[in-house]
């Protein structure tokens, strides 16, 4: 427990210093969307043992909400991300209540033919700018009182919700909710026998994790300036499965580890190798599922204490 708290000690001090030590704001806010991003669906997938393969569905959507209600509307950045939350929230209960009494590739393939559905409406609807996607959504200020036009300025707003988020999270594993949903992912039939509605509990972290990915689409909208189509493309799902098993599954920073690896190979290979890029990363789930079958952090805190 003490070598924990050292830990997270560290990562929030580091976290607090990243613009004294030169690191690109804008780069470290698109991390942490994708933190975020990885951590809600891990809580799904870890946790919850669902495997999503539609994931994007929610991120991009509500990407699109608060890029639209910023760009047609004129909405302020609150408002615009909690409407663009709202959105995934509504999805997410839709596609939930459909997908959820299916189990195992059968629960999969039916989050990944509604995605694509969310994908083409995102292509063809009007007011989506189809191929172009959504231009130049500006930050504004939050509330009328704080501007966001600084970077950094955005960048302790986006680490503060990070934050609350991880915390959150955190709270829900460690509740009598979370108990019961672990419980249902290592014997479903011992948990209905105990009494438990598991489709209702396996609903309420279906919706949850949708809600927390909104959040992240939504933020992410707002720090680039765009929305497109990539948002919600079935690639980014993958990119979000490969981040919570590189780093680490039922773990909490497991998931942070591994987007932090994949959007810093992305950022800092693309202009050196390009397409390639998409190469390397194959590679390295490849390497992580031979060599660290349980992830980074899942093989360290098997092996921490061992070595103690």
């Amino acid at each position: 427990m003490r070598s924990q708290a050292v830990f997270y000690v560290s990562a929030i001090v580091f976290a607090l210093a990243v613009p004294l030590l030169g690191i690109y704001p804008v780069f470290m806010m698109k991390l942490m969307c994708f933190a975020m991003f990885a951590c809600a669906f891990n809580l799904l997938l870890g946790f919850g043992g669902m495997l999503s393969f539609g994931h994007a569905a929610f991120f991009g959507s509500s990407a699109y909400a608060t890029a639209w209600l910023v760009t047609a509307r004129g909405w302020g950045p609150a408002f615009a991300i909690v409407s663009g939350v709202a959105v995934s929230l509504l999805l997410g209960t839709i596609i939930g209540v459909i997908a959820i009494r299916r189990r195992g590739i059968y629960f999969a393939m039916i989050t990944l033919a509604l995605s694509q559905l969310i994908y083409f409406v995102c292509l063809e609807a009007p007011f989506t700018g189809g191929e172009n996607g959504l231009q130049s959504v500006s930050r504004g200020s939050l509330f009328g009182v704080l501007p966001l036009g600084s970077d950094l300025t955005m960048y302790y707003l986006v680490l503060g919700i990070f934050l609350a988020v991880f915390v959150f999270i955190r709270r829900i594993v460690h509740s009598p909710f979370g108990q019961v949903l672990k419980a249902i992912r290592e014997n479903e039939p011992r948990a209905i026998s105990l009494g438990y509605e598991i489709n209702r509990y396996r609903l309420l972290a279906f919706v949850l994790s949708a809600t927390l990915a909104g959040l992240a689409g939504s933020l992410k909208a707002l720090i680039l300036g765009f929305a497109t189509l990539s948002d919600v493309l079935q690639a980014n799902s993958g990119e979000v499965i490969l981040m919570t098993l590189v780093g680490g599954t039922g773990t909490f920073v497991g998931p942070v580890v591994g987007a932090a690896v994949v959007v810093t190979l992305q950022e800092y290979l693309s202009d050196v190798v390009g397409g390639w890029v998409t190469v390397i990363l194959g590679a390295v789930f490849i390497a992580c599922v031979l060599t660290f079958r349980r992830g980074i952090v899942g093989e360290l805190d098997r092996w921490w204490p061992t070595r103690r």
